[in-house]
């Protein structure tokens, strides 16, 4: 598997038709006046509560790393992290970004199999072909190996974010909007989204209703489960 994702990756950067991205969801972050296991960096520590036990609030971070120039996108959800919110984040991410990119035709999804995610999620099947077919490009994903989520280059900003507000107290969503937005990744700050509305968990399709969408979810010979072409209409 680590012999395809490398084999992958390097034509998809040789392509200058193929555009590369890496994605995850980071840990559900609660908020409220929680300590979060940190040290604050400022000369007097605020006084978070004495048992992490109670929040206002949480939030699901999904990122979008754009291996093409480094530029990092974080979409907060605050409802459930569900093959639709991700999706509608992919859609989102292009929305603001297809501009720069007129010659592209395909992308290569690096990411690791994730309940959202996996190759077998109906939802997520269907989500996928549907947005491939709504922007026009061919879409590859292709998946670490599992429990080796941590090669995927999207986990390092993931790390430099819990580095950056360690100890900080995220006692509110625009709190925690204001850290994220604040961070650095490659010297640049990362665009940060608020996203609104309710996530339905454990929608799965029959496999009447699904099969309309098989013939363009097509699977690799040698690793059915773990590289896939999406093929738009």
């Amino acid at each position: 598997m680590f012999d395809n994702v490398a084999q992958e990756n390097q034509i998809s950067d040789a392509n200058p038709k193929s555009l590369r991205l890496s994605i995850d969801s980071k840990a559900k972050v609660k908020i409220g006046n929680l300590s979060r296991n940190g040290k604050a960096r400022i000369l007097e520590a605020k006084k978070a509560d004495d048992h992490d036990n109670q929040w206002q609030a949480v939030l699901v971070p999904f990122g979008i790393l754009n291996l093409d120039n480094d530029e990092l996108s974080i979409y907060l959800g605050q409802s459930a992290e569900t093959s639709d919110f991700i999706v509608d984040c992919l859609d989102w991410w292009w929305q603001d970004n297809q501009a720069l990119y007129p010659d592209v035709e395909e992308w290569v999804i690096n990411l690791d199999g994730g309940p959202a995610t996996r190759s077998d999620r109906t939802q997520f099947i269907k989500r996928m072909v549907e947005l491939s077919n709504t922007i026009g490009l061919t879409i590859r994903l292709i998946y670490y190996p599992p429990y080796h989520s941590k090669y995927n280059a999207i986990e390092r900003c993931w790390a430099a974010l819990e580095h950056y507000w360690n100890g900080a107290i995220l006692d509110s969503v625009e709190a925690a909007v204001q850290w994220a937005t604040h961070m650095s990744w490659k010297a640049m700050a990362p665009v940060v989204y608020l996203v609104d509305g309710i996530y339905e968990k454990g929608i799965k399709l029959l496999s009447e209703e699904l099969e309309p969408y098989l013939p363009f979810w097509q699977r690799s010979e040698t690793l059915p489960k773990w590289d896939i072409t999406i093929l738009p209409a």
